[in-house]
């Protein structure tokens, strides 16, 4: 039963990762911006928001989220804020095309850089009450019956972790792979504005969705 159990989360988690959301696209933005290093860094932001709320879904905690509509709000427009935030700073990054391109081998590597890519990944997650409402809806499905149901909550959250860190860190190297066609400046533009937009559109729709 364990094992049946991790086989089908570990396939529907597959298809949900893979489908295009905020985090593959805030991966991808860093990566352009500071290269692999800056992607993977990113990536680590994103687990680590994950795993907070894989631990508060296994503690109970995320059941207080979701019955308090006011809290759940609170945290729903500050992270429809923060993505459309980001989406505006990828959209300017046009007017930076202009400016001399920093070698792949050096970028990433600035004082400050990695931090504000691991906070980006961190915050996009824990401002996002719908990854809560997500663990507490979609894990207990694939709970078998006699197990603790903390303890196997939060094996099933690691494991949704791991495949999660897995396919970012994919996302950052295919990235960092097309550096050079990436420092054109009409591909910068081009990309700056896709990136843009889409962030901008995945904080809009957590905006304006129910739960």
């Amino acid at each position: 039963m364990v094992t049946t159990a991790l086989l089908g989360f570990a396939a529907a988690s597959t298809l949900l990762i893979l489908a295009p959301g905020p985090d593959s696209m805030l991966v991808m933005r860093n990566a352009m911006r500071g290269g692999r290093r800056a992607g993977w860094i990113t990536a680590c932001g994103t687990m680590s928001g994950l795993a907070i709320w894989a631990l508060a879904a296994a503690l109970g905690l995320s059941a207080l989220l979701r019955v308090s509509q006011a809290g759940y709000d609170v945290l729903r427009f500050a992270g429809a804020g923060y993505l459309v935030w980001l989406g505006v700073t990828s959209l300017g990054l046009r007017r930076r095309t202009a400016e001399p391109t920093v070698p792949a081998t050096r970028r990433g590597r600035s004082g400050g850089t990695g931090g504000r890519a691991y906070v980006n990944g961190l915050l996009s997650n824990l401002v996002n009450p719908k990854i809560s409402v997500f663990f507490m809806a979609f894990l207990p499905a694939f709970i078998p019956a006699g197990v603790s149901t903390a303890t196997f909550s939060l094996v099933l959250g690691l494991w949704f972790i791991a495949e999660t860190g897995l396919w970012l860190a994919t996302v950052a190297w295919l990235a960092n792979c097309g550096t050079q066609w990436l420092q054109r400046p009409a591909a910068q533009r081009w990309l700056g504005r896709i990136t843009g937009i889409v962030l901008i559109g995945f904080g809009l729709r957590l905006a304006t969705e129910s739960r």
